[in-house]
C-alpha cells in the first residue's frame, strides 16, 4: 500500500451551522489522495446548499431520505473506492492539516487493518471541554468497557466486505458494536495512533436524556452478548466508568 486512497464519509441532517468546518478541515489537509463523500439526510435547513457550494472538494454527493446515521454511513461505504475508509460526522472535524498524511502514513509503516486515535471534545465555540485519550489496545480491555472513539476509527475498505457493515439493529450502538465485532471478535490487526485527529462536538442522540441512556444500554448490553465479552453485565457497567480514566482535562 505505497500510496493509500482514503476515502472519508460525512453524513449530515440540517448540519448548516457545522458542516462548513468539517468540509474547511478536510479541503485545508495536507493529503491529497482523497475521496471525499457527503451523504445528507434529505435536509430541509441550508444544508445542500452549503455542500453545493463546496462541489469542487465533494467527489460524490448525495442527498435523500434515509433510515438514520448508519444507514447514510452503510450508503457511503458502498460508494468507497478508497483503500482505507473513515467517518468524520457534519458537527466534528479534523483536527489540523495533517491527520489524513499521519493516518495514511500509519496504514503504509505499520501495515494494519484498522486504526483509531484520540479526540477532544469541543463546545459550540470550538474550546476544549474535555479529551478522549484512547490508549493502546489489547483484545481483553473490551472486557473492562474499553472502546475506541468511534470518529478516529479508519479501516481497510476489505473488513466491511468481510465482516458486514453497520448493524441497524444495534440502534445507536451499532458504532460499538461494528468496533466490537472488527476488534475483538474477529482480531483484526489494530493499530493506535497517538495523537489528537478529531474534535468532536458535544452531545450525542444517545446522551440526550435518559431514556436513550437506558436505550442505549440495552444496546451495548446486546452487543456484548452477541460477540462474547466474557461477563457483559460487568462490562456493561465498567463502560462508563472506564470513560472517565480515559478522560482528561
Amino acid at each position: 500500500m505505497l500510496n493509500v486512497k482514503i476515502s472519508l464519509i460525512t453524513v449530515s441532517y440540517n448540519a448548516e451551522l457545522t458542516i462548513q468546518r468539517c468540509i474547511d478541515s478536510v479541503i485545508r489537509q495536507t493529503y491529497k489522495h482523497i475521496e471525499y463523500i457527503i451523504i445528507d439526510g434529505n435536509s430541509s435547513d441550508k444544508t445542500r446548499q452549503i455542500v453545493l457550494n463546496n462541489r469542487a472538494h465533494i467527489q460524490l454527493f448525495r442527498s435523500e431520505p434515509d433510515h438514520g446515521i448508519f444507514d447514510a454511513m452503510n450508503k457511503g461505504i458502498s460508494m468507497c473506492t478508497g483503500d482505507v475508509i473513515g467517518m468524520l460526522n457534519a458537527d466534528d472535524y479534523l483536527d489540523n492539516e495533517h491527520v489524513l498524511n499521519e493516518i495514511a502514513s500509519s496504514f503504509i509503516k505499520n501495515d494494519p487493518d484498522l486504526l483509531y486515535a484520540d479526540l477532544d471534545y469541543v463546545n459550540k465555540n470550538g474550546k476544549v471541554i474535555r479529551s478522549w485519550r484512547s490508549g493502546h489496545y489489547r483484545p481483553n480491555k473490551f472486557n473492562w468497557g474499553w472502546m475506541p472513539p468511534h470518529p478516529t476509527f479508519y479501516v481497510k475498505r476489505g473488513l466491511f466486505d468481510k465482516f458486514g457493515l453497520y448493524n441497524f439493529s444495534y440502534g445507536t450502538a451499532a458504532d460499538y458494536e461494528l468496533m466490537l465485532r472488527f476488534m475483538y471478535l474477529n482480531r483484526a490487526k489494530v493499530f493506535y495512533l497517538n495523537k489528537v485527529i478529531v474534535k468532536m462536538s458535544l452531545g450525542g442522540v444517545s446522551n440526550q436524556n435518559l431514556t436513550n441512556r437506558i436505550k442505549a444500554w440495552r444496546n451495548d448490553l446486546k452487543a456484548m452478548k452477541q460477540h462474547g465479552i466474557n461477563v457483559p453485565v460487568f462490562g456493561l457497567i465498567m463502560k462508563p466508568l472506564r470513560k472517565i480514566t480515559q478522560f482528561a482535562g
